[in-house]
C-alpha cells in the first residue's frame, strides 16, 4: 500500500473478489539520515493506512531501507558513474517487492500471494483466476496502453510471477480513478505521480 490511487484500488477489487486482503505499507528511503522533511512519507503512510481503516482490512509497515540502499540505490549510482542510465524500479521489484517482500509476507502474514497496483497482467489472468499449473506464466501488457508497466517488470522471473497478481490489468487509469472517487478515495484520487529526477549530486523526487 503505498498511498496511492493504483494500490487503493487493487486493495478493493481485491476485497470485492472475496480475498482475505492485509494492507502493508513498505518504506524504502531513510529521511532522516538524507536529512530533508519526513512530511512526504508520512503522508504517504497516513494515507495507505486510512485507505486500509476504509477498506477494514488490517494495515502494517515494512522497513526495506537498508535493502534498498544495498540492492537498488548503490547499483543505480555505480551505474550512473559509468555513463549507464538504469532504472531503479526494475532492480527494486526483482529484489525487494517480489522477492524479499513476498518472503516476509509469506513468513509474517501467511501470504499465498502479493498483489500490486503495477497496469499489467499475465496470461493467468489479473487475479490468477485462470491459473494452469501446466502452462507457464507470461507477462502481459495491462490494457491501458499509456500507463503499461512491463517494462518495469521485465526482470521478475517466473517464479515470482507465480505468486502476484495485478489487479489493474483489466483497467484504464481513468477507470480506475472513478472507482477510487466512487469509493470515497478523493484525495488520493488527486495525488501526483512520483518521478525521480539526478541533478548534479542532488536526487530529487517530484
Amino acid at each position: 500500500m503505498s498511498g496511492g490511487v493504483d494500490s487503493a484500488v487493487s486493495a478493493f477489487l481485491l476485497k470485492k473478489k472475496g480475498f482475505d486482503v492485509i494492507g502493508v505499507h513498505m518504506i524504502n528511503w531513510d529521511t532522516q539520515e538524507e536529512g530533508t522533511s519526513q512530511c512526504s512519507r508520512s503522508k504517504d503512510e497516513s494515507d495507505a493506512k486510512d485507505i486500509c481503516n476504509r477498506l477494514n482490512i488490517p494495515f502494517h509497515t515494512v522497513n526495506f531501507v537498508k535493502e534498498y540502499w544495498n540492492d537498488v540505490f548503490l547499483r543505480f549510482l555505480e551505474n550512473y558513474k559509468r555513463g549507464r542510465t538504469t532504472v531503479p524500479d526494475i532492480d527494486c521489484n526483482q529484489s525487494i517487492k517480489f522477492d524479499a517482500f513476498h518472503k516476509i509476507a509469506q513468513d509474517k502474514f501467511d501470504a499465498d500471494f502479493i498483489a500490486t497496483g503495477h497496469y499489467a497482467t499475465t496470461n493467468y489472468g489479473d487475479f490468477q483466476q485462470n491459473r494452469n499449473s501446466s502452462e507457464k506464466i507470461r507477462l502481459l501488457a495491462g490494457r491501458d496502453p499509456l500507463k503499461d508497466q512491463t517494462f518495469f517488470l521485465c526482470t521478475v522471473t517466473q517464479k515470482q510471477l507465480n505468486r502476484a497478481m495485478f489487479p489493474l490489468g483489466s483497467l484504464e487509469k481513468s477507470e480506475v480513478k472513478r472507482i477510487a472517487e466512487e469509493q470515497g478515495f478523493h484525495r488520493v484520487a488527486q495525488k501526483p505521480e512520483v518521478f525521480l529526477y539526478i541533478h548534479s549530486k542532488q536526487i530529487i523526487w517530484f
